[in-house]
């Protein structure tokens, strides 16, 4: 008996197949690689107990400390002045504080979060945008800067390896002459590239830059900067070793390849790696002096810059005329606001985190004997469980507060409190408490950024959030194998409790901790995540068409064609119609509905698809509407131009309609009349309409389309008024109407004729339709949008702008660009831009491309017409 076949995944299925592991085997990955790094470190620093590095810390030297501290300041200057540079390139320079400050809080941010293209770049866009700059004007400074940095990276790193002596090139596996060659060739690339500017010819200009070409001076400004940065932060961690460690010249290749092992990992800060690769490049350095160099490298380079940035950002608007302090601290929340969601993000995950390693470490002697005699050993025993608890909880939260959720910002703040207690009672740690109360004066500070009303899920983290959680576990869980190394392990172990018990209080919090790890992650891995039914259900459509009729923008009514998932705000106040095709999920327009709400739901939406492995993007939006996909992440890509023509005092008079008024008289003289009929009488006129529509489709030899159009659905076309065009007692043309809450907006959606009927009759249907909604009191009719118009011709412009721009001109086997452009031309309206809001760089192609598909019903919609 034959088998029966499997059944064949659709391209849905098998996108999610191909997409959703990788991302999370690269983190199991760096995950994995910090282990081995941990391990690494276990291994060589056996011999080394806690008190030796604590010792070691103690001893260094304030001249040292000072030296740090100044070539730290001279590390985030050199970044603020790529910033300048790179402002001064594209035409917009601003005053060298706000510079400073932005440039500042955005290195601090992404140096502590992680991910500083995103996390430092949203600090930028924030405080950029306040003062003027567009999007690809912030994304084009954060390229500079990227650009400037690789190219210091290339040179500090060539120019260490050709200067590294053979003994060290001999320990690496490298021969000397090979070495210093490819050294000398490193190096020699940056030179190459400005000397590639130097010999162009003045005005020339460059394909990917769309601004005033650069001078050569320019360029070896930027490459001044990069090298001045990281020359000054290699002398941050120099500066603290013990004095003939090693020279610094053969230290800043060490460290150049030390961050690049680091950023390669993707962990955290290189938390771990960096250590392991500094140590295994200096042997003939004492371990105990290269960890207390390390440890106080992350605390001045790294935490210290976080601290202050929280100061920057409550100060940063302040006046010296004010007089009252809560005047001046009222004139600084708007900074605190902008900025507050990633700084209060980094600052709550980094106080997760100290209290998580906190609770791996022995407590102070004479602390814990002072509080012996004051408080009673359970409650310090269950102090230190809640600390390692809440630090645990801390870092999960961090993550739904990039998202501006109301009740994480409340827990949040809640929990810093009770850490701080717990910290003073466990062992009176006034210094983590110090960290765990201000981080919640910070949160506090920036509570009007926290007003998005969204439910917490924690188990919605995806494979770089868990990263992270991972990553200071594992550190934490580590940092106590080291602190009690010398402690002989027992079974008993786990019940001892006494004053002095630091080890058996260590295994007790971190078992806790892993088996809360694990239970997460089993709950997120275990529960059902379906992308949901492909079918609208009837009361999702009967609360989709409540809200359509309050909503402002008529192309909301797209809901109703059932063609698409609707994600509903649970109190029915916003939804977001999307739909799944291939590996992207794609939302037809703007959350429709209250605005708090439906941003909740858009970030819902690329939760849903993170979690599927998919894109999230956003189609047609408006451009009001782009700081939130901004702060999402996504790119904004304009799409073309949607026409709208003002209503008030609308007519046909004038020399500017004068070739409207013309074809209006034209379809008189020939017999057509106009006239509109209701919702309740569609029903009726059904039979008619079918057979209009068919035969414009056999006369086109087209197909429906979807998903941005309306088709002949009866259910759909039961919802709405038609206005018809009659010759006679033939109908010749229909449209379906689309009216917005209010007489706000008037559009027409499903427009078909017969190919028999009079010439310009669709010039007549859509001046009748106009007139009959300028007398109704309608303020604007939406004429829809002429795909790829208003981009850019220059050619300087960005490279979409230059393909798009082909397209328009030379794609009329594919769509009828400039045709329709010129259509809604002569109807004189006003141009407003529509941008496709989606994931940059290699994935859009692949957004494009699932999009043309779901518009054209399948991969043979995008090459016929």
């Amino acid at each position: 008996m034959p088998s029966t076949p499997w059944p064949r995944p659709s391209l849905a299925t098998l996108a999610r197949w191909r997409a959703w592991p990788w991302r999370w085997l690269f983190s199991l990955a760096s995950l994995a690689l910090l282990a081995l790094a941990l391990w690494w470190l276990h291994r060589e620093l056996a011999h080394l107990r806690p008190a030796d590095v604590r010792h070691a810390i103690a001893a260094l030297p304030a001249s040292a400390l000072l030296a740090a501290l100044a070539a730290t300041a001279i590390s985030y200057a050199a970044l603020a002045g790529q910033d300048a540079l790179a402002l001064r390139l594209i035409g917009r320079p601003l005053p060298a504080p706000r510079v400073a400050a932005t440039a500042f809080m955005a290195t601090a941010v992404g140096h502590n979060l992680g991910f500083a293209l995103v996390s430092g770049g949203a600090v930028r866009l924030r405080l950029y945008g306040a003062w003027g700059l567009s999007a690809a004007e912030v994304a084009t400074v954060m390229g500079l800067g990227a650009a400037g940095l690789a190219m210091g990276l290339l040179f500090c790193g060539g120019f260490a390896l050709a200067l590294e002596p053979p003994t060290l090139l001999a320990a690496l596996g490298l021969p000397a002459a090979l070495g210093h060659g490819v050294g000398l060739l490193l190096a020699a690339l940056p030179l190459a590239g400005l000397a590639w500017l130097a010999r162009a010819r003045p005005g020339q200009a460059l394909p990917w830059w769309p601004y005033p070409r650069p001078r050569p001076t320019a360029g070896l400004a930027s490459l001044t900067l990069a090298v001045i940065d990281l020359s000054a932060a290699s002398l941050v961690l120099w500066s603290l070793l013990p004095a003939g460690t090693v020279g610094w010249p053969s230290f800043l290749g060490l460290f150049v390849l030390a961050a690049l092992v680091g950023i390669a990992s993707h962990v955290p800060g290189g938390l771990g790696v960096f250590e392991a690769v500094l140590i295994a490049g200096l042997p003939q350095a004492n371990a105990q002096d290269l960890l207390a160099a390390a440890l106080a490298y992350r605390a001045i380079y790294y935490l210290l810059p976080l601290a202050l940035t929280a100061l920057i950002a409550s100060a940063m608007l302040l006046r010296a005329h004010g007089r009252r302090w809560w005047r001046l601290a009222r004139r600084a929340q708007p900074a605190v606001t902008w900025v507050a969601p990633w700084v209060g993000s980094a600052m709550v995950f980094a106080a997760g985190a100290v209290l998580l390693v906190s609770g791996s470490l022995p407590a102070r002697g004479e602390r814990l004997h002072w509080l012996g005699g004051v408080l009673p050993l359970p409650l310090l025993e269950v102090s230190h469980l809640a600390g390692s608890l809440i630090g645990l909880a801390l870092l999960v939260l961090s993550q739904a507060l990039l998202r501006r959720i109301a009740a994480a910002h409340r827990l949040a703040v809640l929990l810093l409190l009770a850490g701080a207690a717990a910290s003073l009672v466990k062992g009176l740690d006034v210094e983590e408490s110090t960290i765990a109360l201000l981080t919640a004066g910070v949160l506090y500070a920036g509570r009007a950024a926290f007003n998005r009303p969204a439910r917490l899920e924690p188990t919605d983290l995806g494979p770089a959030a868990w990263l992270g959680i991972g990553a200071v576990v594992l550190a934490s869980a580590w940092v106590g194998l080291f602190s009690y190394r010398h402690v002989e392990y027992r079974n008993e172990l786990w019940w001892h409790v006494a004053l002095h018990g630091n080890a058996p209080r260590y295994l007790r919090a971190t078992l806790l901790v892993s088996v809360a790890c694990a239970t997460l992650a089993l709950w997120q891995a275990v529960r059902p995540r379906p992308p949901g039914s492909a079918e609208p259900t009837a009361s999702g459509l009967k609360t989709a068409q409540r809200l359509i009729a309050e909503a402002p923008r008529t192309d909301a009514a797209l809901a109703l064609l059932g063609d698409k998932r609707l994600l509903i705000d649970p109190e029915g106040l916003a939804f977001v119609m999307y739909q799944v095709h291939g590996g992207s999920w794609i939302a037809m327009g703007d959350p429709v509905g209250a605005a708090p709400e439906g941003d909740r739901l858009a970030w819902q939406l690329l939760e849903m698809a993170d979690r599927h492995g998919a894109r999230a993007a956003f189609y047609q939006v408006e451009a009001h509407r782009l700081p939130l996909y901004l702060d999402m992440g996504l790119a904004a890509t304009k799409l073309g131009e949607e026409a709208i023509v003002p209503l008030a005092g609308f007519s046909l008079e004038g020399a500017a309609r004068a070739n409207l008024r013309r074809s209006h008289r034209k379809a008189e003289r020939e017999g057509l009349r106009y006239e509109v009929i209701d919702a309740a009488a569609v029903d009726a006129a059904l039979p008619r309409l079918r057979a209009v529509s068919q035969a414009w489709l056999q006369g086109k030899t087209t197909r429906e389309k979807g998903f941005s159009l309306g088709r002949f659905d009866e259910s759909y076309l039961r919802h709405f008024p038609h206005a018809l065009v009659w010759r006679g007692d033939e109908l010749v043309a229909f449209a379906n109407l689309w009216t917005g809450d209010g007489r706000t907006e008037l559009s027409i959606d499903l427009m078909r004729h017969l190919p028999t009927a009079p010439g310009g009759v669709m010039d007549y249907l859509f001046v009748e339709t106009m007139l009959w909604g300028a007398a109704r009191g309608f303020q604007r009719f939406n004429l829809g949008m002429a795909p790829l118009a208003g981009l850019e011709t220059h050619p300087l412009a960005p490279l979409w702008h230059r393909v798009g721009t082909a397209l328009f001109h030379n794609g009329e086997h594919f769509y009828n660009f400039q045709g329709l452009r010129a259509y809604k031309a002569k109807f004189d309206p006003v141009w407003q831009p529509r941008y496709l809001a989606a994931p940059g760089g290699l994935a859009l192609p692949g957004v494009l491309f699932d999009l043309a598909s779901l518009i054209g019903g399948g991969w043979r919609g995008i090459v016929a017409r």
